[in-house]
C-alpha cells in the first residue's frame, strides 16, 4: 500500500419554469431582484424556483470543455485550448465568444503576443471578478455557509451550528436566512446558483431522507431556493466530496477511485470514468457496518461502525473511560498532551476504519482510495495505523491510498461542487436559468 497526500490545489429540473433571480448581492435588506413575469407568479401564489439534480461528473459538452481548460490552464490561448479539449478551432471560437458574451470568459489583452501582424490572438480566462455561487453543507452538528469563484475556491465561510426546530422546514428556512444576510457582503457581484450538500438520501426535487436528524422527504431544495432566491441543486455530500475530487484532479477520469468519508457520519462514493455513481436508491449507507472486535470503543457494544467510530461514538467512549471530554477536539488535546487513553481510543478507531476501508475497497476493486473527513485529517498521526488495519485486512498487498487535498474544508469543498456543479456541466444553460 501506498499512501501520499495530495495538495493540489447537469441538471434535472423539477420545475419547468425560470429560476429566481440571482440575488443582488449589496443589498442588505428587502428581497431578491425579480423579473415582471416571476413578480406576477409570485402574486398568483406559484413562486418560480429551479431545483436541480447536479450530474457530479465531468461534462464533455463544448462550451463545457472550454470552460474547464480556461479553469485549469488559463490564459490559454483559443488554439491551444482546441489542442487540449480536442475541438475544432473554429467549435472553440464560437463557445469562446459565447461565454465571453455571457461574461464567464474574459480576454487579456495585455498578454498578446508582442510584434504580431493582423488580428492579434489574445489568450482567455475565467472571469471571476463578477460572480460566486453559495455552498451550504448541512451537518449532523454544524452548517457550514461558503461562497466560491469559479475556479471552486472558497471566498468567504462562516459556521453555524445546525438549528434545531419543529419541522425540517424551520431549520432550513433559519439555515436558508443565515446565507442570505451572509451574501450581502459581497457588494458587486453575482451569485449564480447555491449548492447544498448534507447526508442522507437525496431524491429528484431535492427531498432529503436525513435518519441523524429524523427528516423524511425534507423540501431541502425547495425551501432553500425559496429563501436564498437563487437555483439550487441538492446532492448528498459524501456524493459532493468525490465530485470535488473530479473538479481539482479531472486527470483522475482516466482512472476509478473509491471515495470514503468519516465524522460525524461514515460514508462511500465510488467514481469511474469521471462520474460519480449515484445508485437510484440514494448513496450506500455503511453506518450499520459490522465493526469486528473493539476493546475501547463502542461501551453499549452495538458492534456498528458508526455508533462506534463516528465522532460521537468516540467522545462517548471518551467519558465512559472517565475522559473529562465533551467533544473530539478535547479528545484530541488530550492525545497530544500524552494522554495514553484518548490515544488508544483514536488508534483503535484509526484500526476500525482501515478494516472497513480494506473491505469495501475489495468489493469494488477501483485504481485508487482517497480518504476525506475529519477522522482522518484533524489527527493525521493516527494514519500509519490506518495504512497497517488496510493493508493487513485488503486482499491486494500494495493499494494505492490518498488523503483528500480538501483537508478540514471538506464540507465547503463538497457544497462548493454542488454549487458550481451546473455551471461547469452546461454553463450557457446554466446562465440562461439565473436569467
Amino acid at each position: 500500500m501506498t499512501a501520499t497526500l495530495d495538495h493540489r490545489s447537469t441538471a434535472i429540473t423539477t420545475a419547468p419554469a425560470r429560476a429566481a433571480s440571482p440575488v443582488p448581492v449589496g443589498a442588505r435588506s428587502g428581497p431578491a431582484r425579480t423579473s415582471p413575469s416571476r413578480r406576477e407568479r409570485v402574486r398568483k401564489g406559484a413562486p418560480d424556483i429551479h431545483v436541480a439534480t447536479p450530474q457530479l461528473q465531468l461534462s464533455s459538452k463544448p462550451a463545457a470543455l472550454v470552460l474547464r481548460t480556461a479553469r485549469l490552464a488559463g490564459p490559454v490561448f483559443r488554439d491551444e485550448a482546441a489542442e487540449q479539449t480536442a475541438l475544432s478551432v473554429s467549435t472553440v471560437n464560437r463557445q469562446v465568444g459565447a461565454l465571453l458574451k455571457a461574461g464567464l470568459l474574459r480576454e487579456r489583452a495585455d498578454l498578446a503576443p508582442a510584434g504580431a501582424i493582423g488580428r492579434p490572438r489574445l489568450p482567455f480566462e475565467l472571469n471571476v471578478a463578477d460572480f460566486l455561487t453559495l455552498g451550504i453543507h448541512i451537518g449532523y452538528k454544524v452548517t457550514s455557509i461558503t461562497t466560491h469563484d469559479l475556479y471552486h475556491r472558497v471566498v468567504g465561510a462562516i459556521q453555524i451550528e445546525t438549528p434545531v426546530a419543529d419541522t425540517p422546514a424551520d431549520v432550513l428556512i433559519a439555515i436558508g436566512q443565515s446565507a442570505r444576510r451572509f451574501l450581502t457582503r459581497w457588494t458587486g457581484r453575482r451569485v449564480l446558483w447555491a449548492g447544498v450538500a448534507l447526508g442522507g438520501r437525496v431524491a429528484t426535487g431535492g427531498l432529503v431522507d436525513h435518519p441523524r436528524l429524523g427528516w423524511t422527504a425534507a423540501p431541502v431544495g425547495r425551501v432553500i431556493a425559496e429563501t436564498v432566491g437563487l437555483p439550487v441543486s441538492v446532492a448528498s455530500h459524501v456524493e459532493a466530496m468525490a465530485s470535488a475530487e473530479l473538479v481539482v484532479n479531472p486527470e483522475q477520469k482516466k482512472s476509478s477511485f473509491l471515495y470514503f468519508y468519516a465524522r460525524e457520519m461514515v460514508g462511500t462514493a465510488f467514481c469511474v470514468d469521471g462520474t460519480v455513481h449515484t445508485p437510484a436508491a440514494g448513496p450506500p449507507v455503511i453506518g450499520h457496518f459490522p465493526t469486528g472486535p473493539t476493546t475501547l470503543l463502542d461501551p453499549a457494544k452495538t458492534g456498528q461502525l458508526e455508533a462506534a467510530a463516528s465522532d460521537t461514538g468516540v467522545v462517548t467512549a471518551a467519558q465512559a473511560l472517565g475522559l473529562r471530554v465533551v467533544d473530539i477536539e478535547g479528545v484530541h488535546d488530550s492525545a497530544r498532551n500524552g494522554d495514553a487513553t484518548a490515544r488508544a481510543l483514536l488508534e483503535e478507531r484509526a484500526e476500525v476504519l482501515g478494516r472497513t476501508v480494506a473491505l469495501i475497497a475489495d468489493i469494488f476493486n477501483p485504481d485508487h482510495i482517497v480518504l476525506g473527513g475529519q477522522a482522518f485529517t484533524d489527527f493525521p498521526a493516527t494514519l500509519p495505523t490506518v495504512a497497517k488495519a488496510l493493508k493487513a485486512t485488503s486482499v491486494v498487498a500494495n493499494r494505492d491510498v490518498r488523503v483528500s487535498h480538501s483537508g478540514s474544508t471538506v464540507q465547503q469543498q463538497a457544497a462548493g461542487a454542488v454549487s458550481l456543479d451546473a455551471i461547469y456541466a452546461d454553463p450557457l444553460e446554466a446562465l440562461a436559468v439565473t436569467a
